[in-house]
């Protein structure tokens, strides 16, 4: 149905150029000479507006935006300072979405040992390099442009620490996991930028962290299904991506100024998320002159009681207690917090 529609837009339209052309024909070879900026302008005019109106029949049911929240800087960690959007007053949960951080750090702030119990951090680096060290004896580094999706399951104490002099920036996203995972065992899915799959199409450019985009799919796992998109796209560049049905979805900006939804909305300026409305897609356009870059995340809602205290995330009220016991008395899977303190980095 969808592909029907699609293809009665682009014929309703083809006609309305063909006739427009022939109109033309009627003025006479020196007329035709005499306007021909003016007829390529409106040519092109119309070629864009076929493109828009078959963009925009692309889905039944297209997303709109609902909320915007800027995200304005707080202190966070030890030093370091983030932009929080999901997370805050405004946005305290976006089921199954926690919080999402845009995060700028320099040495020797950063984000010291703590614990996470219930639910998935991820963190994508933007510039910069990030250190994470934990008391199973994990270590790694991850560069710009590389993604680390840990598990925290029943227990993990870490610290996520810079890896190198001058700024860091990225973004960490928390993914709450459904009741049957929140006690399985500590997990990482790490994935370096070259392995990160990108698409790219008619001005557009997809890295494909989760889910799938344009055909291309990602290898990472989500044991709460996920779909999540660095999208940059340059002036005069659409994009429509589709999005289950019942998921809840929202973008956050990280450059230039992008329309969600439909033609006419406001654009959307840098460091601002926006919440979508439920739908089969969102459609995207960037008017502006300049390219711009946002991340779309979506999840499938889990339909779960939520209790969270700080770091802990849990279906109940007694299980979070039970949570801060097992981290104190280094039990439950904090066992091995008892004798562990990460090392310091040495620039």
């Amino acid at each position: 149905m969808r592909h029907l529609i699609r293809q009665c837009a682009f014929l309703a339209l083809s006609l309305m150029v063909l006739g427009f052309i022939k109109q033309c024909s009627l003025f006479g070879a020196s007329n035709l000479q005499r306007q021909a900026s003016a007829s390529i302008s409106r040519q092109q005019i119309l070629a864009r507006s076929i493109q828009r109106s078959a963009a925009a029949m692309a889905f039944i049911n297209p997303r709109q935006v609902v909320k915007r929240i800027v995200a304005h800087e707080q202190p966070e960690g030890d030093g370091a300072v983030v932009r929080r959007s999901i997370g805050r007053p405004e946005l305290r949960q976006l089921d199954p979405f926690l919080m999402l951080d845009y995060f700028t750090v320099s040495p020797p702030a950063g984000f010291p040992d703590h614990p996470h119990r219930g639910f998935e951090t991820v963190t994508y680096m933007l510039e910069g390099a990030f250190t994470h060290q934990d008391f199973a004896g994990h270590t790694g580094t991850i560069q710009a442009g590389d993604l680390q999706w840990m598990t925290a399951g029943r227990g993990i104490v870490h610290c996520e620490m810079p890896a190198s002099t001058g700024v860091q920036r990225g973004l960490q996203l928390w993914i709450n996991l459904s009741s049957k995972f929140k006690m399985i065992e500590p997990n990482y899915q790490e994935l370096e930028s070259g392995n990160i799959p990108v698409a790219e199409k008619d001005g557009t450019t997809v890295k494909v962290i989760a889910g799938e985009s344009l055909g291309i799919s990602s290898p990472v796992y989500t044991r709460t299904p996920t779909m999540y998109l660095d999208v940059t796209m340059q002036p005069g560049a659409s994009f429509a991506q589709e999005i289950s049905e019942g998921w809840n979805s929202f973008a956050y900006t990280l450059e230039g100024r992008p329309t969600f939804g439909s033609k006419g909305t406001p654009p959307i300026e840098a460091h601002t998320t926006v919440e979508l409305s439920h739908g089969d897609g969102v459609m995207v356009w960037n008017d502006s002159d300049k390219a711009c870059r946002f991340v779309l995340i979506a999840g499938q809602p889990l339909n779960e009681p939520v209790f969270q205290h700080g770091p802990f995330v849990m279906n109940t009220r007694e299980e979070i207690i039970e949570a801060i016991r097992d981290y104190k008395g280094f039990r439950n899977g904090f066992e091995r917090a008892a004798h562990w303190q990460s090392h310091p980095l040495d620039f």
